[in-house]
């Protein structure tokens, strides 16, 4: 579409973008399961790479990217972005086997390649979307299909629930049927969590495919994918955003509605084009800016 109208001599007027998480919970409530803006356009044609938007664990694709799904879409990219994990209550997804969503995330790229007629894509995740990434590449073959992945604070290597994980694997030995529990109804998260058999098979090997480029960016005053380092992938760009940004306060859940983390996604993608991040305004917990 982007094409037809650049073809046509028309001026595309540019989606508008907000860096605060509370305008995206609001259209994540009134339009569940809702593509985020300039997301999911099927007839979309660009001489970049399309991206694939990989949302975190008890979102959804219209509260996750709502900010940078149309900042994508202003710079040209055609934008794509999905619902996995299941859906439940309506808005919280994310949430299942993180295998079966290794396999939805497959049919999804593929539905991409086919309608855009290219053989390459790039995946952008904000954490288990980034460990999701890294999972699709590693084991379902998406090293053949996939340019960049860019992590937005991925639970790469599992989280450390700040410490608490031994204790939390030894309260689950005392009461089985607790994480049988958490197993039938967000396996997700018990996944993710530092020493599952998930996270044991995904650091047996390498952090990163050969001929794919990796982009982790990372906030230090991150407290849910803990220690905030555990995020680096050997071998990729890592990225701590108070290195560039003293004033940059972001969260692990800031981090989608973060200006200097959303500029670094654009310039993991386009490297010829980086740009430096704008500091003057600064970034807040939760809510981003």
């Amino acid at each position: 579409m982007i094409g037809l109208l650049l073809a046509a001599g028309l001026t595309l007027v540019p989606l508008p973008v907000t860096y605060h998480s509370l305008p995206a919970v609001a259209v994540s409530i009134s339009h569940p399961g809702a593509a985020p803006p300039g997301a999911n356009d099927w007839a979309c044609r660009s001489s970049k790479r399309p991206v694939v938007l990989l949302h975190g664990t008890h979102a959804n694709m219209a509260l996750n990217w709502n900010a940078l799904s149309p900042l994508l879409k202003n710079n040209g990219y055609c934008v794509f972005a999905l619902n996995y994990g299941g859906l439940r209550f309506g808005q919280v997804a994310g949430t299942g086997p993180i295998e079966d969503s290794g396999a939805e995330l497959a049919a999804f790229v593929d539905r991409v390649l086919a309608a855009s007629g290219v053989s390459e894509v790039d995946l952008v995740g904000h954490s288990q979307g980034g460990l999701l990434a890294q999972y699709y590449v590693k084991f379902f073959g998406g090293a053949a299909k996939v340019h960049d992945v860019v992590g937005l604070a991925p639970t790469s290597h599992g989280s450390d629930a700040a410490g608490f994980d031994r204790w939390i694997w030894s309260l689950l030995q005392v009461f089985p049927a607790l994480e049988g529990i958490i197993s039938a109804t967000d396996p997700a998260a018990l996944q993710q969590l530092r020493g599952s058999p998930f996270m044991n098979r995904m650091n047996s090997t390498p952090d990163v495919v050969p001929g794919v480029r990796y982009t982790t960016i990372a906030t230090r005053y991150d407290g849910i994918v803990t220690p905030y380092r555990s995020q680096f992938l050997e071998g990729g760009r890592n990225i701590v955003l108070q290195d560039l940004c003293a004033n940059d306060f972001a969260d692990h859940l800031a981090l989608a509605f973060d200006h200097v983390a959303l500029r670094e996604v654009l310039s993991a993608l386009d490297p010829p084009n980086a740009r430096v991040p704008d500091c003057s305004t600064p970034v807040w917990p939760l809510l981003g800016g």
